[in-house]
């Protein structure tokens, strides 16, 4: 929680909730994802009480609050109430991060859950998100905050505490939901001191799931200490309350490990299932053209006793027909010899010709070589045809879903790799990929659509300062947009990209895996069944 710092010069009496002894030491985090906590810090601030008397300033007090909106931050009520009473105080907002401080003026109160509302009076930060699903007993934690007890043992003077400053983190586990002081709390064991009010308490994918309030004291050396955090339920009331829209999702915590051995799985079971298809379509081919060799052959023989016999009848109507003109030369019958003699010799030489025409063994395997199956060109069924509109929608199995809304993607692409007639991606093959850096958002995204397939993915990498600075100036020198064929633009195109992954860190902190089908084949799928 958080009380007042006393400094010589300035004595103010600030109405403590129940505290918490200082930190007990470092607990192991390994559990936790750490990029993701590390990207939450990103919107983790210091709330400073400050009072003013001329030209002078004196601390106060101090606590923790995070962005629920790039312009507004959340803390406890019990850290800003002086501020109702105290007409001198001036508050203050010090980032995690950068080299600003800002202001801020308190727009909602509510001493009934301990919440409040700050709207800052200039700047914006990263927006946090809240997670909507059900917290389990024993699941892993950690708080995020400034506790006074670590700024002592620093020695940090008054300069250096409002200057931006990383927050501490504290890992835990929950303990129970308890209602206390008559709103929702999760009770969980990661250590806090007087400073950590109003910070928030993270999953191991920084999805928030409370805000630390206060915590229990220990009363000797064989005591637990447990901390208090109020719970989503009383937050996301009071902020709907306030008018202010949030960021949430209710997707369990998967880490992207996992996601990568279920993958590595999913495309070896896939390889496997096409070799063991191609096996049985190689052993059904063979088996076809045994078949078709067979009937070749049948087919041969037929047609080979069919000619020896049309050529023995031909032979025998021949010699017929030269006895029949030798018998009419004898009776002088000259008309009737001529006519008989040629018939039997076209008919022996039809008979001739039929013999030695007839279909050799060799034309066995012509036979078959000129069939349908012997001639066939696989398909691949699976095969995608990935020009023209696209509806991709979202595979949760695949996906690591941790800040985003989860809306279906429409996609038109072009055979070059131009999405929706303005975004050329690169030929990082088999994919087209593209990376994105806002100048007005806090993430880089690394999206990529394997035509192959019509599989659509995006990674999402929540930097921070220093690595998003430098990621738009690497982006700042590639100045081309739309689309093009011209290998000069697509090579530079590739070298940004190449540049700015390379500053990326080892792992995104969210993965959104999409499956895409053709738009016409999209819509069949949606009519309802008749």
């Amino acid at each position: 929680m958080i009380a007042s710092l006393r400094r010589v010069g300035r004595t103010l009496l600030v109405p403590l909730l129940l505290l918490v002894t200082a930190l007990a030491g470092p607990v192991p985090t390994a559990q936790a994802e750490q990029l993701d906590v590390a990207a939450t810090v990103r919107g983790v601030v210091r709330v400073v009480l400050f009072a003013t008397k001329g030209d002078e300033s004196y601390f106060v007090g101090h606590g923790t609050g995070f962005a629920v909106a790039p312009d507004k931050i959340l803390t406890n009520a019990h850290v800003v109430e002086l501020l109702r009473t105290e007409p001198n105080l001036v508050l203050g907002i010090i980032p995690s991060q950068g080299k600003k401080s800002y202001g801020g003026k308190l727009v909602a109160y509510s001493p009934g859950n301990d919440l409040a509302l700050i709207q800052l009076t200039n700047g914006h930060l990263p927006v946090v998100t809240f997670f909507a699903g059900a917290v389990t007993d024993g699941q892993h934690v950690t708080a995020i905050g400034y506790p006074g007890s670590v700024d002592r043992a620093q020695g940090l003077d008054l300069n250096e505490m409002i200057q931006p400053l990383p927050p501490v983190k504290t890992s835990g586990t929950v303990s129970m939901g308890r209602a206390s002081h008559g709103f929702d709390t999760l009770l969980h064991t990661a250590p806090m001191a007087q400073g950590n009010s109003g910070g928030p308490l993270v999953d191991d994918c920084g999805r928030i799931l409370g805000v630390n309030s206060f915590g229990a004291q220990a009363e000797s050396d064989a005591d637990a200490e447990f901390g208090f955090a109020i719970s989503n339920r009383e937050v996301a009331s009071f902020l709907r309350q306030a008018g202010v829209t949030f960021q949430r999702t209710s997707v369990a915590c998967r880490s992207i490990a996992e996601l990568d051995a279920e993958e590595a799985k999913r495309t070896a079971d896939a390889r496997a299932k096409q070799e063991e298809q191609a096996r049985a379509e190689e052993a059904a081919r063979e088996k076809a053209l045994g078949k078709a060799r067979e009937q070749a052959e049948q087919q041969v023989y037929s047609a080979r006793e069919n000619a020896v016999a049309i050529s023995g009848l031909l032979l025998l109507l021949g010699g017929l027909g030269l006895g029949a003109a030798m018998m009419f030369h004898v009776q002088g019958r000259e008309r009737e010899r001529l006519w008989a003699g040629g018939a039997g010799g076209l008919l022996l030489a039809a008979a001739i010709l039929i013999f030695f025409l007839r279909p050799s063994f060799s034309s066995i395997d012509e036979r078959i070589d000129m069939g349908p199956i012997a001639n066939s060109t696989a398909v691949d069924p699976a095969a995608y045809q990935a020009e023209g509109e696209n509806i991709c929608r979202i595979d949760e199995a695949r996906s690591r879903i941790t800040i985003s809304d989860i809306k279906d993607a429409s996609l038109r692409w072009a055979a070059d790799g131009c999405m929706n007639g303005d975004s050329q991606y690169g030929h990082d093959e088999p994919v087209w990929s593209r990376i994105f850096v806002p100048a007005n958002e806090a993430v880089i995204s690394v999206n990529s659509f394997d035509p192959a397939t019509g599989t659509y993915k995006v990674e999402r990498y929540l930097a921070d300062d220093d690595t998003l600075s430098r990621a738009r100036e690497m982006r700042g020198h590639f100045s081309f947009n739309g689309c093009t064929r011209d290998p000069d633009i697509l090579s530079r195109l590739q070298q940004m990209q190449s540049d700015i992954r390379s500053i990326l860190p080892p792992q995104p902190n969210e993965r959104l895996v999409y499956q895409c089908a053709r738009a016409e084949t999209a819509k069949q799928g949606d009519k309802p069944a008749s």
